[in-house]
């Protein structure tokens, strides 16, 4: 059942249904929900009540994870680590595949996700313990591949600098992808880690459109926004690509060419996308959002996204998922190579550099040479 649009308004989920991993499911009962306990630094973003009933605030949980670097294995992902300062992200963007990764805490892929947030106010410290092992061995560390370092909350808790400021003192090579205009704030940093070949940076661009930005992705930066960090980032001398995605059939797949050369015309060098994924249910929630905000298209969009994902929603398979297979996911990919030769974006980023890194000193002794 929808939560009251009053309720929810600037998030991306029309709804909060039970984790799959739980033994009882949430039914309608009434229009009251309440997400105030264990606020760690809530920001409730105006009113607090709608007609008498609560308006769902953003908490922000204290995480206190023993480690911070994720490991794995995927052969279709060109990176071994990662970090995740937060867990859920605010940005609600209706499509995200990180939504169900929020079950694995008891909660909902829904609005819990873009509501209650964790985040790791000692990252850096736990990072620098990581860095400092004997058995640790550099490679460039990939962030944003889960949730945005750089969603809202981290204007006031700064995490992402932290993370940040570690890496450029130990010299070790980080990439990042966002969709936040707020990674300009940190200009400084990118800046010195670009200078040393340590740094670089993927701005995700979905469509130009603003009322479809808005309603995709409520409290992302807007289109115009990310072009401008991607200007501002490439002439701090950051290297710079972007990322259309996701890709979604029907939907914003006409805009790939214009994104790409919007995002040429503001410096960007390297383009990738990535085609719409709907694992477990982030299916429902998706098609509840089309029923929404674009019932003339939701058909249509679901039908084609079938087409791309061998009859099902999602296509959960390596060298599979990212891309898609069938006639029409190999036009987009078509067009995308076409388009983005023609604008001389490519598909490699800049290589990093991981010689020369310089563990932090273990148990804050300093090295004797």
């Amino acid at each position: 059942a929808a939560v009251p649009a009053a309720l929810r308004r600037g998030r991306g989920a029309t709804a909060n249904p039970s984790g799959r991993f739980e033994r009882e499911r949430r039914v309608a009962a009434d229009e009251t929900w309440d997400f105030a306990d264990g606020d760690w630094g809530a920001d409730d973003g105006g009113a607090d009540e709608v007609g008498g009933a609560a308006k769902m605030r953003t908490t922000v949980t204290a995480d206190a994870s023993k480690t911070v670097l994720v490991r794995q294995t995927s052969p279709d992902i060109p990176f071994d680590r990662s970090i995740n300062p937060y867990r859920g992200c605010e940005h609600g963007c209706v499509y995200c595949f990180a939504r169900p990764s929020h079950e694995f805490l008891g909660l909902s892929a829904g609005l819990d996700f873009e509501t209650r947030l964790f985040a790791k106010p000692d990252a850096a410290a736990v990072l620098r313990r990581e860095l400092a092992a004997r058995s640790y061995r550099c490679a460039t560390i990939a962030m944003g591949t889960n949730t945005d370092p750089y969603q809202p909350v981290e204007r006031r808790l700064r995490i992402t600098r932290q993370i940040l400021e570690l890496l450029l003192d130990c010299r070790h090579p980080v990439a990042m992808v966002t969709k936040s205009a707020g990674i300009v704030r940190d200009l400084g940093l990118w800046s010195e880690l670009a200078a040393r070949r340590l740094g670089m940076v993927h701005v995700s661009v979905t469509t130009l459109d603003a009322k479809l930005a808005r309603d995709l992705e409520p409290r992302a930066a807007t289109p115009a926004k990310r072009l401008e960090a991607i200007s501002r980032l490439a002439d701090a001398g950051v290297p710079v690509g972007v990322m259309v995605a996701p890709v979604i059939p029907g939907l914003n797949d006409t805009e790939m060419e214009a994104i790409l050369a919007a995002a040429k015309e503001a410096g960007a060098t390297a383009a990738g996308k990535v085609l719409l994924r709907l694992p477990h249910g982030v299916a429902e929630l998706f098609r509840a959002w089309l029923a929404e905000h674009r019932p003339e298209r939701a058909a249509r969009v679901m039908a084609l996204v079938r087409d791309t994902r061998g009859g099902r929603d999602n296509e959960p398979r390596f060298h599979r998922r990212m891309t898609g297979s069938g006639a029409y996911a190999a036009m987009l990919d078509q067009r995308f190579r076409h388009a983005a030769a023609r604008l001389g974006l490519g598909a490699k980023a800049a290589k990093l550099d991981t010689t020369r890194f310089r563990p932090p000193p273990r148990d804050g002794q300093l090295p004797l040479l």
